[in-house]
């Protein structure tokens, strides 16, 4: 095989997908924070009225204890470019949606935190969008 033959075959990604493999990581970074700040609320670290596990009401312990393990599992997932990191972030954006919008008399209401998780879920698919259709006119 010649030189020009191996480089025709070599795959080079786009621009769009170079941008999406870092934004995986900005995210990555995302949800690395919000799994710590769950795991300061756990262990106590933070001063505040109910930020230690055993002071928090029932459906605070529940949620503060799947977050703050699933938060980083999604960030382990986003940091390596897997399949299954976004859709683990997907659930933890969701159970965050639930409880802030749904139950705000238990969570509170939060709504930058609800703005920033549209705002991945918005990126995301505009990512998709415009790498679907580079691949398309590829084609």
């Amino acid at each position: 095989m010649t030189h020009t033959e191996l480089h025709e075959r070599t795959y080079v990604p786009s621009t769009a997908e170079v941008s999406f493999y870092w934004f995986h990581r900005v995210i990555a970074v995302y949800c690395l924070l919000f799994g710590v700040l769950y795991w300061i609320r756990l262990i106590g670290l933070y001063d505040g009225p109910l930020w230690r596990f055993d002071l928090m009401p029932v459906p605070w312990r529940v949620a503060s204890v799947v977050l703050a393990a699933f938060f980083p599992f999604a960030a382990i997932g986003l940091w390596m470019l897997t399949s299954w990191g976004p859709v683990i972030w997907v659930i933890c954006a969701a159970t965050e949606a639930v409880m802030y919008l749904g139950f705000p008399e238990l969570f509170g209401e939060r709504w930058l935190v609800i703005l920033s998780h549209a705002l991945v879920v918005l990126l995301y698919a505009v990512f998709r969008l415009v790498i679907y259709f580079q691949k398309r006119a590829e084609r």
